[in-house]
């Protein structure tokens, strides 16, 4: 069984590593050393973090990871990638579609000044927005929050919350508010028509 070295991270972690490696993180000269697997612990779950390199060394050791968590895959190229259980996968969807169905049954069931004090909680920026804005914010958030779970695509509700908290900060400016809601008198000439690119 390896042994690991435990070490408090900047970030409130703990990463573990296995003898046969040194502080850094680099192998020592023994040539028995296995991959630099990190371990970080974290409440309620375990992640194991590895370098691509390890994953194309020893795709069966990362695997047997993935059985006991989540391993995370380091790349120098790109974004890291995560590797999931597909039965832990499935799960957490599943749970996320009961979840989004719950939420949005109950904030469609509340009078709509109620949902919304709700959602204000959460995120303080809707209170900026005017009532009849605020009530339509709860709508499309319900909607949104339907239409993520049912896709497994939280970009969905991401893009209205960032719509959404766009519009309040507009409205948290008195002097753009009024730039924008004034009538043009002006007759600006005709529009060109749209170019190709």
């Amino acid at each position: 069984m390896p042994e690991f070295r435990t070490a408090r991270r900047s970030n409130g972690t703990f990463a573990a590593s296995r003898s046969g490696w040194c502080d850094r993180g680099k192998p020592e000269s023994t040539p028995t050393a296995l991959p630099g697997l990190l371990k970080k612990f974290r409440l309620g779950d375990v992640t194991t973090e590895v370098q691509w390199s390890d994953l194309q060394r020893d795709p069966k050791g990362v695997a047997a990871l993935a059985d006991q968590g989540d391993v995370r895959v380091r790349r120098r190229d790109g974004v890291p990638l995560l590797l999931v259980r597909e039965d832990s996968a499935t799960s957490a969807a599943d749970g996320a579609v009961g979840a989004a169905r719950t939420l949005r049954n109950a904030l469609s069931h509340l009078p709509g000044e109620a949902a919304a004090e709700v959602l204000v909680e959460e995120f303080p920026w809707a209170d900026l927005l005017p009532e009849a804005d605020r009530l339509q914010f709860v709508s499309d958030f319900v909607r949104a929050v339907g239409a993520s779970a049912e896709l497994g695509r939280w970009t969905v509700l991401a893009q209205v919350l960032v719509e959404w908290k766009a519009t309040a900060a507009v409205y948290a400016d008195p002097a753009l508010v009024a730039e924008l809601s004034r009538s043009l008198d002006d007759d600006l000439g005709p529009v060109p028509a749209p170019t190709g690119s």
